[in-house]
């Protein structure tokens, strides 16, 4: 079982890594067609802004579960590093429920927030509902999930080794 959730937990953020690599790579598209057409052509075109804004925003939602998953979540680390073996197991589970609890939130309020907005449009986009934008904040939710158990399943502790 553990070791099937840990497979899940590494294919999940892999894809979340992967599509957070695709926002990037398509804000800085549109960042270079907005630069092109607003001074070599004269034409700016008023929808590519929006679009940058929230494939950065995606990009953040969806790169945040790499980072639970190496277990770069909000410690003490003086404190882990003076602690006896079975106390770290204790802050393992301590930081990991409230990581948990806050991504919690981040997931009821953004789907509520996702809803809400769903009567709204996009500037520069009239069609398109800003429903599509929030949503990147209960994705990216759901994805931190996985990641935050794989690292208490699986510890890394990535910052430890990284930390000057």
């Amino acid at each position: 079982m553990k070791n099937a959730f840990l497979t899940f937990e590494r294919w999940t953020t892999s894809f979340a890594m992967l599509a957070a690599c695709a926002m990037l790579a398509l804000a800085s598209a549109l960042g270079m067609f907005q630069i092109v057409t607003r001074f070599v052509l004269e034409q700016p075109a008023e929808w590519t802004e929006v679009l940058i804004r929230f494939s950065l925003i995606w990009m953040v939602f969806l790169a945040i579960p790499a980072a639970f998953r190496q277990g770069a979540m909000v410690s003490v680390d003086v404190l882990y590093r003076w602690s006896p073996p079975k106390m770290r197991r204790v802050l393992d589970w301590v930081v990991s429920l409230a990581a948990l609890a806050l991504i919690g939130v981040i997931i009821w309020w953004g789907w509520d927030y996702s809803v809400r907005g769903s009567v709204q449009s996009m500037a520069g986009l009239e069609s398109v509902s800003m429903f599509w934008a929030y949503l990147a904040m209960p994705v990216g939710g759901l994805f931190c999930v996985v990641g935050i158990v794989g690292n208490l399943i699986d510890p890394l502790r990535m910052e430890l080794e990284t930390a000057q």
